[in-house]
C-alpha cells in the first residue's frame, strides 16, 4: 500500500487482490462479534475499538496479522499457538483457510476483558469520590 488509508474501506481497496476477500471476511466476523464497536484505522490498519482496542488486523505479504496478543483464556491461547508470531502477535498464512471462528473468539474475549476493565475503573473512580463531603 502506497498511502495511508483513512478508512477500512480504503485499506481493503488498497490491499493486494489476493488479500481483499480475506480482509472482508475478517471484517464481517469482527463486526458481528462486536456490533457496537467503532471501526477505525490505527497503526495504519483496520482496528475495532470498544472500551479500548479489541483487535487490529492487517494484510502482509504472506499472512494476515492480528494484534494485540491474546491472554486470559488458556484454551484459546492453546488453539492460537500454531499462529503465534513475534511477541505473541498472530500470523494467519494466506495460503490456508483463515480460522474465522478463532478470530471471533479473540474479539469476544477482548470485548469481555475491556468491559470488565472499564467497569472496574468506573467502580474505583466512584469509590474515590464517594468519601468526599461537601464543605
Amino acid at each position: 500500500m502506497t498511502s495511508d488509508p483513512g478508512t477500512v474501506d480504503e485499506y481493503i481497496a488498497a490491499a493486494p487482490q489476493h488479500a481483499r476477500t480475506i480482509l472482508q471476511e475478517i471484517r464481517q466476523v469482527v463486526r458481528a462479534a462486536a456490533p457496537d464497536a467503532e471501526e477505525v484505522i490505527s497503526y495504519k490498519m483496520p482496528t475495532l475499538k470498544q472500551h479500548g482496542v479489541l483487535i487490529h488486523y492487517g494484510a502482509f505479504k504472506h499472512h494476515i496479522g492480528v494484534f494485540p496478543p491474546v491472554a486470559g483464556d488458556a484454551t484459546l491461547e492453546r488453539a492460537l499457538e500454531p499462529y503465534a508470531g513475534p511477541k505473541g502477535n498472530l500470523r494467519f498464512p494466506m495460503d490456508r483457510p483463515i480460522p474465522l471462528s478463532l478470530v471471533r473468539r479473540i474479539v469476544k474475549l477482548r470485548l469481555e476483558q475491556n468491559i470488565a476493565r472499564a467497569s472496574e475503573k468506573s467502580s474505583r473512580s466512584k469509590r474515590k469520590t464517594s468519601g468526599r463531603g461537601i464543605l
